[in-house]
């Protein structure tokens, strides 16, 4: 596959500075050994995403699949390198920010030629009142749980917002009144934040399937369910399965989301 795609670069911006994560904070983060607070990795695999568009076009949003990695933090303000390579069918990822690899991936167009789950396929789990969220532990995190998240609906200005702050200058989504895939990976971070009360929380890494381009003004939502919650190096890792739904009706994403939900530096402390 010939492959001649330009380096993409960003000047990261901390869309989450005063979010309920602290890990974005920069003091708390500095606390847990980072310089300042980190970009959150949805935002990174936003990043990450121009690449294969630039590729593949709609093609590449409507069946496409990518999974990422997340192995050092990139930072507000920083220049992040996204550059592509040839790798099988498909494209190697990468980030390079502050002179270090940040993370990796890969993208193409999806092999797997069954038809989108059915959205049945995964149980229905309304989420509990925002006030009423349990502590993120072993048990709320147990395999098994269902996890749901209240309709998000993404209109013009929205968009508009969304696309300014991961500085994409693809035309694309404007121009055809498509979501982001950003925007349907941070779904899967709203998951666990209506499920669970956290502390300073990591995302780690995911993988994504699209089954057809999210539009302008459909509900969306997400059915997950945990397949693991197991401590690794001292950190308590959770990961989850989940389809994401247009209109009740139909899957339009399938997703693997992994994510830190205790990290060591909070366990030693407690």
């Amino acid at each position: 596959m010939d492959v001649s795609l330009p380096a993409y670069e960003v000047s990261a911006f901390n869309t989450a500075a005063a979010s309920d994560n602290k890990i974005h904070d920069d003091a708390v983060a500095q606390r847990f050994g980072f310089r300042g607070g980190l970009v959150p990795g949805v935002e990174v695999y936003a990043y990450m995403t121009h690449l294969p568009v630039a590729r593949w076009g709609r093609h590449w949003l409507e069946d496409g699949a990518a999974e990422c990695r997340f192995l050092k933090p990139v930072y507000d303000g920083a220049l992040a390198r996204i550059t592509a390579s040839a790798e099988g069918d498909g494209l190697a990822l990468y980030v390079d920010s502050g002179g270090e690899r940040c993370a990796a991936g890969h993208a193409g167009i999806a092999a797997d030629r069954r038809p989108a789950p059915a959205v049945d396929t995964m149980p229905t789990a309304a989420p509990p009142p925002f006030a009423g969220r349990p502590p993120a532990s072993e048990e709320s995190l147990a395999v098994g749980r269902a996890l749901g998240i209240a309709p998000q609906t993404i209109d013009a200005a929205a968009l508009a917002d969304y696309l300014e702050a991961v500085r994409e200058s693809a035309p694309i989504y404007r121009a055809e009144g498509l979501v982001h895939p950003g925007q349907i990976l941070r779904l899967a971070n709203q998951a666990l934040v209506q499920n669970v009360v956290l502390g300073p929380w990591i995302h780690v890494g995911s993988k994504v399937r699209h089954y057809r381009a999210a539009r302008l003004g459909e509900a969306l939502t997400l059915r997950g369910r945990i397949t693991s919650n197991a401590v690794s190096k001292g950190h308590a890792i959770a990961a989850f399965d989940a389809i994401v739904v247009a209109d009740g009706k139909q899957t339009i994403a399938a997703l693997t989301h992994t994510a830190i939900w205790r990290p060591r530096q909070a366990a030693q402390a407690a």
